[in-house]
């Protein structure tokens, strides 16, 4: 029924319980996860908007690049290990447009996402990304709760 599942990450402590909610989902006949991590444009745009001249935009990507490619690399290993065939897409945009997306492109069955990510304040200040997926999402969508 959810044999390709779609597994929006943030790194988050929530987003890291959703991996454990996918890997349960091998018995239910998952065979194909889609690891994304969404770099969020706005975040790198309105740090440099407001440090200056002083600040590198393109180090600060090159960073948080390598450090994307670490941390999805450990999650790609993960779900190897336990049997799935894995793709990794890291995206950047807007995460929930960008979730949305992915989701159509992939024709994933089920998009498994943590209910908030690394931010609380960013989430009260923006709205939550697992909401809007949500409610916009035409599949169906599983939230894990912290």
């Amino acid at each position: 029924m959810f044999d390709k599942v779609l597994y929006p990450t943030d790194f988050s402590d929530v987003s890291k319980k959703a991996l454990e909610y996918i890997k349960k989902l091998k018995n239910a006949g998952t065979r194909k996860v889609i690891v994304l991590h969404v770099i969020d444009e706005r975040e790198i745009e309105g740090v440099s908007q407001h440090a200056g001249r002083h600040f590198n935009v393109e180090q600060v990507e090159k960073e948080r690049l390598e450090y994307t490619k670490k941390e999805i690399k450990a999650i790609e290993d993960n779900l190897k290990k336990t049997g799935f065939d894995v793709k990794v897409r890291i995206e950047r945009g807007i995460p929930f447009t960008e979730i949305l997306r992915v989701e159509e492109e992939e024709r994933a069955s089920l998009t498994v996402l943590g209910s908030h990510g690394k931010s609380l304040v960013k989430e009260m200040l923006l709205g939550s990304v697992s909401e809007k997926v949500i409610r916009k999402s035409s599949k169906p969508v599983l939230v894990i709760r912290r």
